[in-house]
């Protein structure tokens, strides 16, 4: 097979006119060639830090929408599967990926469960690291989000980065804010990089002490705008991730919307692809094509080095996608699922308050981060109910591994005027998680996902929409298409319930994720992510 067009050298700096000829998978030369085939040959696109989980789809259907963003390969932590149903998990994952073209690095997950303030559904400790470790099928340690086990020297977290190290695979941080003395710590372990830095200066001091920074923007979380000008100076040390990304962004676009922003902005189109194709697979020591003779044959072909719209995407030398249509197969599979807890009544959720204020967790537009508030509560008959007038919300979260009373807390930004949403889908344990206008209605959402097993929804008074997740709770078993469009309805409905924000079922499955601060909520209660201790909803 040959192919005419114009070839980016991104080590070089250089483009010319020339030929690629591939056999067997491999590149077996380049060479200049005059042609008038106006059309740019460039590697492939690689997602830097990704939970497939979180498109809600398995691997082989996060790759049909994948290949057509000229996505080749992802580096991707399977903590959401394995917080649900351990090593079996991650095993189905690396499985079902292998069914496919697109290359999967996936790593071992360090932190399961995240924290001991949650309840998950699986515990994967050091020995199980040190097994993981020895699969050649993984890659690297994943995020260690246990910042604080980090640096006051917990056993069992040092004893997961030494198996990496032991290994020779690199090890992948988590420290949002984390500065000064303690950041040095945390880097003097071994870990190299960093993608939940929000601020310019944050990033600039992690680079600066020898970390890698991964610019990340998802469905909930974006940081592209305050981290990527940092990319002109360092962008030999800088990758691109997503880190969770929704189906219905993920038809949209992939790593190359990060690279077309980046140009349009004036940055050195070589600096941004450096980022977005080089770097990862020399970080990672990855198994995926440069567009170098002998290399695999993993590369695309765009229209122009400015919206970088893919014409034909190629996995070792074979054409997954081309104009519009991908040629990667349906794949069946077994569905594996952990969901253990009973049906729950509107009683469950009231909320009896004898103080007049209360502690309210404040969501943030495109952050992971959360505030802390204090404000009035609003009591009926000694009750705390949402005051969906100042958009203060009852959220709750319920063990999905267990009969437990569910666990109760305050929100604001979500701006519902009437109705629930919720969601099994919820960082990092994925207990079920809801907010909504009445007690009533919160009652009818957590019913609905427990009935299906898991899913995402959203009820009013008159309707109730699902979009069940039967595959552990997380994950669905359609086609990435199917359920994008099936998001998106969703979505509009949360919307048309009155929320303002911009991804509200990806903003809610964060509002549990107790790593990341301030002020979150678990299964167990009211969490501060400063103090990491517990703390009373009564102030």
């Amino acid at each position: 097979m040959k192919i005419l067009g114009h070839i980016v050298d991104i080590k070089s700096r250089r483009i010319f006119k020339g030929e690629v000829t591939v056999s067997n998978g491999k590149i077996l030369s380049i060479v200049e060639k005059d042609h008038n085939v106006n059309q740019y040959i460039l590697p492939g696109f690689i997602d830097a830090h990704i939970h497939i989980e979180s498109s809600m789809l398995v691997p082989s259907e996060f790759a049909k929408l994948a290949v057509a963003h000229g996505t080749v390969a992802t580096v991707s932590d399977p903590h959401e599967i394995a917080n649900v149903l351990g090593i079996e998990g991650v095993e189905f994952m690396i499985e079902n990926g292998k069914q496919v073209p697109l290359k999967f690095n996936f790593g071992a997950p360090s932190c399961v469960p995240a924290t001991n303030f949650e309840s998950a559904g699986a515990v994967i400790d050091s020995e199980a690291i040190k097994t993981l470790m020895e699969n050649p099928d993984i890659k690297y340690l994943a995020e260690m989000m246990n910042y604080p086990g980090v640096l006051f020297d917990d056993d069992e977290v040092l004893k997961k980065i030494k198996w990496a190290k032991l290994n020779d695979k690199p090890i992948d941080g988590h420290a949002p804010g984390l500065r000064a003395e303690a950041i040095s710590k945390y880097i003097d372990t071994g870990i190299s990089t960093d993608h939940e830095c929000f601020t310019y200066e944050e990033a600039l001091e992690k680079l600066q002490k020898g970390m890698k920074i991964l610019i990340r923007e998802g469905s909930a979380a974006k940081n592209f705008d305050a981290l990527i000008d940092l990319l002109p100076e360092h962008f030999e040390n800088i990758m691109f991730c997503s880190d969770d990304k929704h189906p219905d962004d993920l038809i949209l676009g992939h790593i190359n919307q990060l690279c077309e922003r980046a140009v349009f902005r004036g940055i050195d189109v070589f600096k941004v692809l450096q980022a977005s194709c080089i770097n990862p697979v020399e970080h990672y020591k990855l198994e995926v094509g440069l567009l170098k003779e002998g290399d695999a044959a993993d590369f695309i072909v765009v229209e122009n080095l400015l919206n970088f719209k893919p014409i034909k995407t190629f996995i070792d030398g074979e054409l997954v996608y081309s104009e519009g249509t991908h040629k990667i197969n349906t794949i069946a599979f077994k569905k594996l699922n952990n969901f253990n807890c009973a049906l729950k009544e509107e009683k469950d959720f009231h909320v009896p308050v004898n103080a007049r204020k209360i502690r309210v967790i404040e969501a943030l537009e495109g952050q992971l981060v959360t505030n802390e508030i204090i404000t009035d509560a609003f009591i009926n008959q000694g009750n705390a109910v949402s005051d969906v007038h100042r958009d203060i919300l009852k959220m709750a979260v319920v063990n999905r591994y267990k009969n437990t009373k569910p666990a109760m807390a305050f929100i604001k930004n979500f701006g519902l005027k009437e109705g629930a949403i919720g969601s099994s889908v919820g960082h990092d344990s994925h207990n079920i998680i809801a907010v909504g206008a009445s007690d009533e209605a919160i009652c009818r959402a957590v019913n609905l996902i427990i009935e299906n097993k898991g899913g995402i929804c959203a009820v009013s008074k008159r309707e109730e929409h699902i979009i069940p997740l039967p595959v552990a709770g997380i994950m669905s078993d359609l086609d990435g298409h199917a359920v994008g469009e099936a998001y998106a309805k969703l979505d509009a409905f949360a919307k048309a319930l009155g929320s303002s924000l911009n991804a509200p079922f990806m903003t809610l499955s964060f509002m549990a994720l107790l790593v990341i601060p301030t002020l979150k909520l678990s299964d167990k209660g009211l969490f501060d992510g400063n103090t990491f201790k517990f703390t009373p909803l009564a102030v």
